[in-house]
């Protein structure tokens, strides 16, 4: 047997404890660069193979397990290696450029050594985060080679000597540490090897060396007893082939549906889903799917997968996906987006804007043709999708610009409608006093009464949240829908302008002036009450409603933009006004009570109840408030109810 000594072509010493140091902290990231470096040397084999036209074996990563001599054994078919081979890309190439890091770092003093596997191609070295130990038996594809064996204990000095290996390939033995004695766990390394590997081009095998031989299954799962014991085989851990590698011509629906459930277990299925892919001037591949959205449950920005050539990378993808992107879920592979040392984080690059930008366009291309050719569904999965599409929208010029013609609100009569469509559908006699305007009804909020009697006169309002629809509102009004800039504005503010129908008369005033003084007294010295609400008089068309309260519609942008900067309206309170139907017949009840005279408290208790009414049509009553409601109501009705008998 031949041996020969060498040392490792860096002048430092300490560059195994620098990488031990700085990425122990991901140490698991070993098993990734070892079996993506197993990976490129089967990829490279079958590519030199084809151009000799040479038959060569199918593709295959090999993992083993032996607790008991501490050994983790990892083995390919690719192309194997010569002494030379392992000499200049092990001992030489590597480190090359990691000694230049390496006196940057000791010079500057840096803390963060996060660059130094990957950018100075130090991926096989990542081995030694968890071995003390690591050797190498290899043999080149090349015709006449000699299989050489590279052994090497974590320092700069390395010994080469004669291996008996056979087949064509590279074998790694990791004789693992003390620290890191949970890989030789059969289930932990599986588990970690799915969540770096489990879409790798090669098939790999998983195998516990220690467990004993076991008896056959028979068919029906059950173990056959008679049948003799036989050695256990590889469990194969990884999906060779995946959805977005795949023809989407030849996909149905529940193949995506398959992949989605297995990604994401505790989902529903998703609502639909767009298959990516490009060559050119970038290459990108992937599927990303909607959905469904469950405002219960937390959201998670980690929901996109990114993969470089069928290796996972990293589930933050906060550089190449928008920040409204991410309540999609899905997977995403290039080779063209740079990528650090332990492959979660990514780089500046020219092409990590080209792929952002192309992954903007292509979700609000297929969100258009969706629009266009299946609005029904579109519709159907509105509510699932509309928060994402309005914060793009927000947020994305070039995704506003695809998409602001296409967002639909769900209208008072049911339907869902784009802004072009809302402006068609005014009728004709109120375009005048309609134009450039679009009402909304804020939901379980907004007084449903001035929605119906609206929707009587043919008139439409949309609904809207307290999220991102007051956001989204501004935004759009400083847009142009087709040829007309629009301006949001509440039915409670606009009823009176739209369908008030008579001047008010004397009996009217004498109405106010009874509100007024019980629900809004002047104090001494003031013309008008600071601490309640104002009272006026309103007659709207059609309306049987006693009153409603409005509210100026810049104020209540006021009062929703201090909410959503955390600060308290107790600060910047909301002047309402409760606008009384003199019409009505409990209002006029009110007033002959009133004017009849010997029953004032009775007359009181109505006006509280009216405006109890108003409160609870719109935003509903607080604690307090409720209290009050429900002692006023029972003396009201106990008072009633006494006159009757």
């Amino acid at each position: 047997m031949t041996e020969r000594k060498g040392n490792i072509s860096v002048n430092t010493s300490d560059i195994f404890p620098i990488i031990k140091k700085w990425l122990y902290s991901e140490h698991d990231i070993f098993i990734r660069e070892l079996v993506a470096n197993a990976t490129d040397a089967i990829t490279k084999r079958h590519t030199l193979s084809r151009n000799l036209n040479v038959e060569i074996p199918q593709g295959s990563i090999n993992i083993s397990v032996n607790k008991d001599n501490k050994l983790i054994t990892i083995s390919d078919n690719g192309l194997g290696m010569s002494e030379a081979d392992i000499e200049k890309y092990i001992a030489q190439l590597a480190f090359s450029g990691a000694e230049e890091f390496v006196k940057k770092l000791k010079d500057e003093g840096a803390e963060d050594g996060q660059d130094i596997i990957g950018k100075f191609g130090l991926g096989f070295y990542s081995a030694f985060m968890v071995a003390d130990k690591v050797e190498i038996e290899s043999l080149s594809m090349n015709e006449g080679a000699k299989a050489t064996k590279w052994i090497c204990e974590g320092d700069t000095e390395y010994t080469f000597t004669d291996s008996t290996k056979e087949t064509i390939g590279t074998t790694i033995y990791l004789h693992i540490n003390e620290e890191s004695a949970e890989f030789l766990n059969e289930w932990k390394l599986s588990e970690t090897l799915r969540n770096h590997c489990d879409y790798m081009p090669y098939e790999i095998g998983v195998l516990d060396e220690m467990k004993p031989p076991q008896k056959p299954l028979k068919e029906d799962g059950t173990v056959d007893e008679e049948a003799p014991a036989v050695a256990v085989t590889p469990t194969i851990i990884n999906e060779t082939r995946p959805i977005w590698k795949r023809d989407p011509k030849e996909l149905k629906d529940e193949d995506y549906k398959e992949f989605y459930r297995k990604q994401f277990p505790m989902d529903g299925d998703p609502l639909f889903w767009i298959h990516l892919k490009v060559d050119h001037p970038f290459t990108l591949e992937g599927v990303l799917f909607f959905p469904k959205f469950n405002p219960m449950k937390p959201q998670n920005e980690h929901n996109i997968r990114l993969y470089c050539k069928q290796v996972f990378v990293s589930d933050n993808v906060k550089n190449v996906i928008p920040d409204f992107l991410s309540l999609l879920k899905g997977s995403i592979d290039s080779v063209d987006i740079p990528l650090n040392v332990s492959r979660s984080s990514l780089q500046g690059d020219p092409n990590v804007q080209k792929i952002s930008n192309y992954v903007v366009k292509k979700v609000a291309e297929a969100l258009k043709v969706l629009f266009k050719k299946d609005r029904e569904k579109f519709e159907t999965i509105w509510e699932d999708i509309h928060l994402f599409i309005k914060y793009g929208c927000v947020s994305d010029p070039k995704f506003d610009e695809l998409m602001r013609e296409r967002v639909v609100y769900k209208a008072s009569n049911g339907k869902y409608l784009t802004l072009g469509e809302y402006l068609e559908a005014t009728p004709e006699k109120y375009k005048e006093k309609m134009k450039g305007k679009v009402l909304y009804f804020e939901k379980e909020k907004s007084d449903a009464a001035l929605k119906n009697q609206l929707l009587a006169e043919g008139l439409l309002a949309i609904e809207c949240d307290d999220h991102i629809d007051p956001h989204f509102f501004q935004h759009t009004e400083t847009k142009k829908i087709g040829e007309e800039t629009l301006q949001f504005v509440s039915v409670d503010s606009e009823i009176g302008n739209l369908l008030e129908s008579e001047n008010t008369t004397e009996e009217d005033m004498k109405i106010k002036d009874l509100f007024s003084n019980i629900l809004a007294p002047k104090k001494e010295g003031e013309e008008n009450s600071l601490d309640g609400n104002d009272v006026e008089i309103s007659k709207i068309t059609g309306s049987t409603t006693p009153a409603y309260f409005k509210v100026d519609e810049q104020m209540k942008r006021f009062a929703k933009m201090a909410q959503s900067m955390g600060q308290q309206n107790t600060m910047f309170p909301t002047k309402k006004t409760l606008v009384i139907n003199p019409s009505s017949p409990l209002i006029q009840n009110a007033l002959k009570i009133h004017e009849k005279g010997g029953n004032e408290a009775l007359v009181e208790k109505i006006c509280h109840h009216v405006e109890d009414l108003a409160l609870i049509s719109s935003e509903g009553l607080k604690a307090d408030e409720k209290e009050l409601f429900i002692a006023r109501t029972q003396d009201l009705m106990q008072e009633l109810t006494t006159l009757a008998l």
